[in-house]
Formats: C-alpha cells, sequence, structure tokens
C-alpha cells in the first residue's frame, strides 16, 4: 500500500493504494485484483476486497465501489443514502460518512483521492482520459464547494497511473484534445514518429483550473512491471485476455 505524504499527515482518514501485492488471485490476476468485473474468480477478488478493508479499518463498512463508465458523473453518499447491490453507473464518489470506505479501480487511468479537513468530506474520483476530457475533475469539486468546501481546506492525492512513455497515441485523439483547447498541446511529445500524452499533468492541470493548489502527485507507472501495478495497456501488449484492477481507497474514521 502507498499513501501519500501529504494525506497522512492529517488527521481523522485513512487512505492508501493498492498495487498489485498481498491477495489471493493467480495467473495474470495474481495477486491483489480487487476488480470484481474482471474474469477472475469472484469469490477470491471478494477475499482480496475484504483484506483491503480489513488494512484501511477492520470496524468499518463494506468497501462502496462504483461501475465506472468513464464518465464526468458522481454520487454522493449521505446518512439518507441507501445501498443496493447493483452498483451506480459513475466515476466518483463523494461522502461524509464515517467508517465508509469509498474507493475507484485502475489499471493505468488515474486514482483521485480528496479531502477537506474541516468539513470532513471525501472523495475517490477515476479519471481516465474521457472522464477527465469530460470534466468529472471539475464536477466533483464544484460539488464539494456547493457543500461549503473552501479551496485552501481541499487535498488532493493524484495516484499511480500510466506515464507519458508509455502512452502513445493516435491523430483523433491528439485533434479532440486541441480542439478543445490549444493550451492542451503541452501534454503531449512526439518521439520517433510517435505521439505520447502525459495524462496525471493534464489531470493536474484540470485541479488547478479549479483553483486547487494543496496537490500530491505519486508519480509511480502503473505499465511498468517492477512497480507491480495492474496494467491494462501492458496486459494488451502481452496478449493477456484481460487485466487485474487496482484499487485506490479513503475512510473517514
Amino acid at each position: 500500500m502507498i499513501q501519500s505524504n501529504k494525506l497522512k499527515k492529517i488527521k481523522g482518514i485513512n487512505h492508501g493504494f493498492f498495487n498489485r501485492i498481498g491477495g489471493e488471485s493467480k495467473g495474470i490476476y495474481q495477486s491483489l485484483n480487487c476488480g470484481l468485473g474482471s474474469k477472475d474468480e469472484k469469490k477470491i477478488v471478494k477475499k482480496n476486497l475484504k483484506a483491503v478493508k480489513n488494512r484501511i479499518g477492520k470496524e468499518s463498512k463494506t468497501i462502496f465501489l462504483l461501475h465506472q463508465i468513464h464518465s464526468n458523473k458522481f454520487v454522493y453518499l449521505s446518512k439518507n443514502f441507501k445501498n443496493t447491490k447493483k452498483k451506480i453507473k459513475a466515476d466518483a464518489i463523494i461522502t461524509d460518512q464515517r467508517r465508509l470506505p469509498i474507493a475507484v479501480l485502475t489499471a493505468d487511468c488515474v486514482p483521485i483521492l480528496i479531502y477537506d479537513n474541516i468539513l470532513n468530506i471525501i472523495a475517490a474520483i477515476h479519471a481516465g482520459w474521457k472522464g477527465a476530457y469530460k470534466g468529472i475533475i471539475k464536477n466533483v469539486i464544484n460539488f464539494m464547494l456547493k457543500k461549503g468546501c473552501k479551496r485552501e481546506n481541499i487535498h488532493v492525492a493524484i495516484g499511480p497511473c500510466i506515464s507519458q512513455k508509455n502512452y502513445n497515441v493516435k491523430g483523433d485523439f491528439i485533434k479532440k484534445f486541441i480542439k478543445k483547447d490549444k493550451k492542451n498541446k503541452i501534454f503531449f511529445k512526439k518521439r520517433k514518429n510517435l505521439t505520447y500524452f502525459d495524462l496525471s499533468s493534464y489531470v493536474k492541470s484540470q485541479l488547478k483550473l479549479s483553483k486547487i493548489t494543496n496537490i500530491d502527485h505519486i508519480n509511480i507507472d502503473t505499465f511498468d512491471y517492477k512497480n507491480n501495478f495492474f496494467s491494462a495497456r501492458r496486459s494488451s501488449r502481452l496478449k493477456h485476455d484481460d487485466y487485474g484492477r487496482n484499487i485506490s481507497i479513503i475512510m473517514i474514521n
């Protein structure tokens, strides 16, 4: 488990960015696969999720997860929220409820954990390029501000994701971003007739556009095998038919 140096200094929460180490899955899912949507055995994935929950807080409730759809949609879990077995289709979770761990799953996309230490509100965001492009980060921050949060009290940790050097993209992808904003050119780099995209820096820029300054960026590449993270892009290059999911989690104590 990797923690943000900034978030771990703040009392009142537990959090962690988990890699693939510490679970019971086998084969291409070895070992801490937390993706119930993967082709891994569901009972083993549930054991992995329980191990993560116990690491965050043994007396905590079941981890709240989403059916992630690469959108700009989020869900707010208030004290009146009623959980059902059917997962909500969204890509971010916000709550002020204690001992309710919220988490997102990634395999190269950017996990973002947020905490307002004055109002005691947390958020977890799954930010792939589509969600980031569509404004998932702005939507979450704006909601928190409407709930009374102040920008100076919002602390953000950008978790491990694919690095620019391993994220080559095609022409239509580049055109899409530059059409939206010409300044987005800075997130692309050409090398040997290929163009590479800096997803984490783009995500960070979206936070800065929302005037958030308390940002911790954990610069670990999920594609690099030695870092022990699941990677959809690496699995694709290895011709695997599926891949495991990393979990990033936060909870108010």
